[in-house]
């Protein structure tokens, strides 16, 4: 079923007066500690290049590092398995369980489990799964994909998180104290911990040279899931691959800086191999569509992405419409040029859920030029005839119109004198002109710059 993201975010922006400030204030918050960061770093350009340098190497070069790192971490004593599809990583993951008849898991963030749909796969099948991770405990409670890759639960209000508690694990619905509620969940969690047969992780970089993983959190949570129950599982994505183990530290200092303006997560966990006293660990590497990605000229850009989440905190778009109107895993001007890769009937309409600014391009980490890439996704969208009719016909006149001088000169006075003697039924008709719904059409002057200029030159 196509998504539908104009309705999505009007829902969003209409719920009230608080929520889509907030988020807006919250989210650019965000992105001005990320510029504080950057401009106290003098290499900060330097290391965005040199990051996205070893991606696109690494990139181009992944089947023999995906062999390396395979052979590094079996060394270790790591099994690790090969998921093609999205299925085959949830089949896996179940399998595993079911040997050792884990029943009850915990488990910690990862992007790439919630892209495959895993928890519901695994509760169909009688697993009980806890999220451990605050914001996606929080979405879990609510019956809610995560809207934003480093802060799930960011669209919600205090007063939203008091609420949910309140009705999910009992806590005071009067007490909305942050740091309380923080508490609170807490306490609910850390017993899962101990009852669990199981942790799930996912992994934000893996090192071919050594066959270890890394796992950034600011809770710790990734630490418990890991450390505690006797079987640790992770889900790691083959893009997530890095040569060496001095790639770690360049990518581990952009990556927080570019997210949250903060040096460093926390906990950065390095994991490289299975615990003593008869633990296991594994390793589901997993393609889903990734090498097709890959070997697409326009789209393989995607697979540079460190998940930082820059893009979405700078995007005047996905400030005000929220990660929940996406209706995928993935938000934002990143998600606009991913969720394509996976289905673009689905997701045609993302595309055209952008300004088309440029904000994305400047801060993201690794040099992806998502505009661009937004870009070449509308086209493909309108090759496809994915895009509105409407749309499609706008776009083709508008074509037209700007590649003529003289019709442009003569549409220049048209809307001139139509805006002038048209009635604002007519003008803000939400179907004739869905821009002017929520918007004042802008005055238009009868003289133009270009007559304007001519009378006025000097000669």
């Amino acid at each position: 079923m196509k998504i539908n993201v104009e309705k999505n975010a009007a829902a969003f922006i209409h719920m009230d007066d608080v929520h889509q400030p907030t988020h807006d204030k919250n989210l650019w918050n965000a992105r001005m500690k990320r510029d504080r960061m950057a401009a106290s770093i003098p290499e900060w350009e330097q290391m965005r290049d040199l990051a996205s340098q070893i991606k696109e190497h690494a990139l181009t070069h992944l089947d023999q590092y995906v062999e390396q790192f395979v052979t590094a971490a079996t060394k270790r004593g790591t099994i690790v398995h090969f998921a093609k599809t999205a299925e085959d990583h949830n089949r896996i993951i179940y399998e595993i369980l079911k040997s050792h008849n884990a029943t009850k898991i915990v488990k910690s963030k990862s992007m790439l489990q919630e892209e495959c749909e895993m928890a519901p796969y695994l509760e169909s099948r009688g697993i009980e799964l806890i999220e451990t991770d605050l914001g996606e405990r929080i979405q879990q409670l609510s019956g809610e994909m995560p809207s934003h890759i480093v802060m799930p639960a960011i669209h919600k209000t205090t007063d939203d998180v008091a609420e949910l508690f309140a009705r999910t694990i009992g806590t005071d619905p009067n007490n909305k104290d942050p740091k309380e509620l923080t508490e609170a969940m807490r306490n609910n969690a850390r017993p899962k911990f101990l009852e669990a047969h199981a942790g799930l992780t996912g992994a934000n970089f893996a090192v071919a040279e050594t066959g270890a993983f890394v796992v950034c959190t600011n809770e710790g949570n990734a630490d418990l899931t890991a450390a505690i129950p006797p079987l640790h599982i992770a889900s790691i994505g083959i893009e997530k691959i890095l040569p060496k183990t001095e790639d770690l530290g360049l990518f581990i200092r952009l990556l927080s800086r570019s997210a949250l303006g903060t040096p460093a997560t926390q906990y950065t966990s390095h994991f490289m191999g299975p615990r003593e006293n008869g633990t296991e660990l594994h390793i589901v590497l997993t393609d889903n569509g990734r090498s097709e990605r890959l070997g697409k000229a326009e789209f393989w850009y995607s697979l540079k992405c460190i998940r930082c989440g820059a893009c979405m905190n700078t995007c005047p778009v996905y400030r005000r419409s929220s990660g929940i109107a996406y209706g995928a895993t993935y938000s934002g001007p990143i998600g606009i040029i991913i969720d394509p890769t996976f289905d673009d009937k689905k997701y045609s309409e993302l595309p055209f859920h952008s300004s088309l600014c440029g904000s994305c391009t400047e801060v993201c980490p690794v040099h992806i030029n998502i505009a661009e890439q937004i870009t070449l996704w509308r086209q493909h969208m309108v090759r496809i005839k994915a895009s509105k009719p409407s749309l499609h016909y706008a776009f083709n006149v508008a074509g037209k119109l700007f590649g003529s001088p003289k019709w442009f000169r003569r549409a220049e006075k048209l809307g001139y004198y139509g805006l002038k003697l048209a009635p604002d039924w007519l003008v803000y008709n939400k179907t004739l002109n869905a821009w002017g719904k929520n918007r004042q059409m802008p005055a238009i002057q009868k003289e133009t710059f270009r007559d304007w200029y001519i009378k006025n030159r000097v000669k």
